[in-house]
């Protein structure tokens, strides 16, 4: 049976290629309310405010009823994406000691060497060759590289984590009449797999510091005190799931975008240190994350003359706020020297991305990586064939052809 609600359109794989016409028609609606009691918010100023409301809650605990695709059914405790302050603040905070400022400040700037290092390696190994496969060649290996050795996972179990990842992931397929029960329980049961072995290599380190992030949650005792075992293995999760999965997605959106503007990888190319703001607007134009689908009010809120109830499924569409015609100047145009571009790209308030200034970096160095080394590139299929994740939306493979170097 075709997709009938506006969600089911938007979710539809068939659209996943433009998801942005449907975007643009529930900006028109305002607020859309779905058949199954679900609302859609698309608009940029109430996206920012309900973004920032307190009102609001990511906890999956509060909602009237839990989406069967979200909720959780394994013993694990919700990583601090998943609840709202004052838990989601102490999680957040412990979690932030060893990754950035004030308690590590130089974590990221630390890494743009080795960053710098994985990508030329990665493309040296492309040398010689006329076509490319820009996920499974680059896009992918560079982050999950990065990530792994940055939480002190070793290299040689990138196979598995690729694999309980990919898992976890087709949880939040959102296909309509198949039934979920089988993509949730792998994904359940991917999770706890993960969890337990991240759990292990930092049980591993406890009263012996290794100098990685996994060493650092496991024997950091902060003002906040340490976490439980079962939070550290939430939070290790996480934090290895989104510290690549997003960046994937952000170097592939980028360098398709680039590929289709060919006037503005020319520019970018002869010029490098444009390429900060460039990123910037691809996170606007084409970002790694389309929605949030964990939302519900703790009571009944007003949006937009449209009263959503307490605990109601409340979705938040970001890549439609970022095309948002009330907020920014021709929205569809992508525009690397756009100002003013303050977009969702990394969310916003206090769910705003833990790891965006990791993933600016890795952004920029791949793509201009990318940029210097690979002669005449073209697109070998437009549109590409995308991931499933309508959350996590993507090219599966981005095959370009180039004059080989040598």
């Amino acid at each position: 049976m075709p997709p009938d609600t506006l969600f089911e359109r938007i979710t539809d794989y068939t659209t996943r290629a433009d998801p942005y016409p449907l975007y643009a028609e529930l900006r028109e609606n305002g607020v859309s309310r779905q058949s199954d009691g679900s609302y859609l918010v698309g608009t940029y100023h109430e996206i920012a405010a309900l973004l920032h409301d307190p009102r609001i809650s990511s906890d999956l605990r509060n909602r009237t009823d839990p989406d069967e695709l979200l909720a959780r059914s394994d013993d694990m405790p919700p990583a601090f994406i998943g609840v709202d302050d004052p838990e989601h603040d102490r999680l957040r905070r412990i979690a932030m000691r060893p990754f950035g400022p004030p308690h590590s400040p130089g974590r990221i700037d630390a890494l743009q060497g080795d960053i710098t290092r994985i990508a030329e390696e990665l493309i040296h190994e492309f040398r010689g060759r006329d076509r490319i496969d820009i996920v499974d060649d680059f896009a992918y290996p560079l982050p999950v590289t990065v990530i792994c050795g940055l939480l002190g996972v070793p290299q040689e179990d990138v196979p598995r984590i690729r694999v309980w990842t990919n898992a976890i992931i087709a949880g939040f397929d959102f296909r309509h009449g198949e039934h979920p029960e089988q993509r949730r329980q792998s994904a359940v049961e991917a999770r706890e797999a993960m969890a337990h072995y991240l759990g292990d290599l930092a049980e591993e380190r406890r009263g012996h510091p290794t100098g990685d992030m996994l060493s650092a949650l496991a024997n950091d005792e902060g003002p906040e005190g340490r976490l439980t075992q079962p939070e550290l293995m939430a939070t290790a999760v996480l934090l290895l799931i989104a510290g690549h999965e997003t960046t994937v997605n952000l170097i592939t959106n980028g360098m398709l975008t680039l590929l289709r503007h060919p006037d503005i990888l020319a520019k970018l190319r002869a010029e490098p240190e444009l390429m900060p703001r460039a990123v910037e607007e691809l996170l606007r134009y084409e970002p790694p994350v389309q929605f949030l689908p964990q939302r519900s009010p703790l009571t009944d809120i007003e949006v937009a003359g449209v009263t959503i109830p307490k605990g109601a499924s409340l979705i938040l569409v970001l890549a439609s706020g970022n095309r948002d015609p009330l907020r920014f100047d021709d929205p569809d145009r992508f525009d690397p020297m756009r100002e003013d571009n303050q977009h969702f790209g990394f969310g916003s308030g206090i769910h705003n991305c833990f790891g965006a200034p990791l993933a600016r970096v890795e952004a920029q160095i791949a793509l201009n990586a990318l940029l210097r080394n690979l002669d005449d590139p073209r697109l070998v299929e437009d549109p590409p064939p995308y991931r499933r994740s309508p959350v996590l939306r993507g090219p599966r493979h981005l095959v370009i052809q180039h004059a080989a170097g040598t």
